[in-house]
């Protein structure tokens, strides 16, 4: 997963650092072989008792497709923001009062994303256990300080 995602160069991180190393999420996340090993991975560090998996929209979806495969788990995904029109949901998916839950983020370097996620998710009513995170840049740490119980499969520290 780290070899197959980090590139070199210059660049802007969501934090609004600036880095000369670059994890891509999608040279993982894309190739069935490294998404099914970093699924296995992923699901190894789920919360004791999770009922169910959720993610923050956008490509963490793809990862939690696979952990739920892997695991048989149902998923739910939070929207940034409600929809506009349908159900205008934030969450999708069931979430039943109570259910054990862990989130699943692919590379996260602030948090703050997958944070926000947590706190929908415990306003729908889930027990937000744990995060796990496929690349720590950085974002558990924010995570931690804010309360949460967080894993990860590599813990990649930018030293730029």
């Amino acid at each position: 997963m780290v070899e197959a995602s980090e590139l070199h160069g210059s660049f802007v991180l969501s934090s609004g650092a600036t880095s000369t190393v670059y994890f891509d999420k999608f040279r993982f996340l894309t190739r069935a072989e490294l998404l099914r090993d970093v699924a296995h991975a992923v699901a190894g560090l789920l919360a004791p008792g999770t009922a169910l998996l959720g993610a923050p929209e956008g490509a963490a979806m793809l990862l939690v497709a696979a952990v739920s495969l892997e695991t048989g788990l149902p998923v739910t995904v939070v929207r940034k923001e409600p929809k506009a029109y349908g159900t205008r949901a934030q969450v999708e998916g069931e979430v039943e009062a109570g259910a054990v839950t862990t989130l699943v983020e692919d590379v996260s370097t602030t948090g703050h994303q997958v944070r926000r996620a947590a706190e929908v998710l415990t306003e729908a009513g889930a027990d937000v256990r744990r995060i796990v995170l496929a690349i720590d840049r950085g974002g558990a740490d924010h995570l931690r300080e804010a309360g949460y119980d967080v894993g990860a499969v590599a813990v990649l520290r930018p030293t730029d």
